[in-house]
């Protein structure tokens, strides 16, 4: 057993058991009982039924809507493809049915549960509800998650190729040269993965048409803070900087992206960092860069270029103390 058992083995399979288990408390935390929360609703309704309909709207059990009152029809349809809103009620007096307006390339899953709460205040007052998809998915993207998949893979590919790099090293001390090279190599990568990542999701299988070069930028953007973070995070804790990235990125950072369920329906730890976090940023913009004219979609990409920017700065700090104490260890008189 000890032959073939080292103790770092074990060690280190005892860390893949955690991460394994993480992986599914994750998961299935934020994915198990998903529950609407303050789901941005506009109202547009006569003067004398608005603020009685929007406060009623408000005062629900476990408050699945956060109504406001807008002025017309027009004003409700800006705002809903402008991200300040997730659905619009538009109330028709004369009329047998109000109409629902919604954008389910936003998140079909919230824009489901909209219909439902709504559809139940409706039939308490006797009447019904019409349904209006001013922003359905593309016909490639019939569930809507293409987005989510999309920065799954670049993300996913922006840390392996980091460690791929480690191991093909031999796991060598990162100092500042290797770990410049090595950042260095991620940038035409993270080129080449969003290039390849638009066209699979744009010529091929026209999932996410149009948009083609903010597309390939956003790749970029997204595998190099995967990368850079990879390379930083094993410069500073070796083997164990690899699963404290998987746990960052994928452990976390997926289930809480928005891709699946968005943060209106997620607990309230997950929908909390899904946004600070590369998978939850990646995802936002590029549904809201392919379907909504690139509206709300600044702040998700500062995000991603303040994770690029630390992972570089923490990887070169962390290569150049090394080499420091290296050369003081050694008698030499650092640079």
């Amino acid at each position: 057993m000890r032959d073939a058992i080292t103790l770092r083995a074990v060690m280190i399979m005892a860390g893949v058991l955690l991460l394994q288990l993480a992986f599914a408390l994750s998961y299935m935390g934020a994915l198990h009982n998903p529950r609407p929360h303050k789901i941005a609703l506009d109202v547009v309704a006569p003067a004398v039924v608005s603020p009685g309909l929007v406060e009623r709207i408000n005062a629900l059990p476990n408050e699945p809507l956060n109504a406001t009152a807008v002025s017309d029809k027009a004003q409700a349809e800006k705002r809903l493809l402008d991200r300040s809103s997730s659905a619009a009620l538009v109330v028709r007096p004369a009329a047998r049915a109000d109409i629902l307006m919604i954008a389910s390339a936003g998140g079909p899953s919230v824009a489901d549960a909209t219909e439902q709460i709504v559809q139940k205040i409706e039939k308490a007052q006797l009447r019904a509800v019409q349904v209006e998809d001013i922003r359905p998915p593309a016909k490639g993207d019939g569930n809507g998650v293409s987005s989510f998949y999309l920065v799954l893979s670049w993300t996913i590919g922006g840390y392996l190729a980091a460690s791929a790099l480690n191991m093909a090293a031999g796991s060598k001390r990162p100092s500042l040269k290797r770990t410049s090279v090595r950042l260095a190599a991620m940038v035409p990568y993270a080129v080449v993965s969003g290039i390849g990542g638009a066209i699979i999701v744009g010529p091929v299988l026209h999932s996410l048409p149009g948009a083609f070069w903010d597309l390939v930028g956003l790749g970029v953007l997204i595998v190099l803070a995967g990368a850079t973070v990879g390379v930083a995070l094993q410069s500073l804790a070796g083997t164990v900087g690899l699963g404290l990235t998987i746990l960052t990125f994928t452990v976390l950072g997926n289930p809480s992206s928005g891709g699946i369920y968005p943060a209106a329906l997620l607990p309230p730890f997950w929908a909390a960092i899904g946004q600070a976090l590369p998978p939850g940023a990646g995802t936002t913009a590029v549904r809201n860069t392919v379907y909504f004219d690139g509206h709300d979609t600044a702040g998700a990409v500062w995000i991603l270029i303040a994770w690029v920017f630390g992972g570089v700065l923490v990887a070169v700090v962390s290569a150049l103390l090394r080499d420091r104490r290296e050369q003081a260890r050694h008698g030499v008189e650092p640079a």
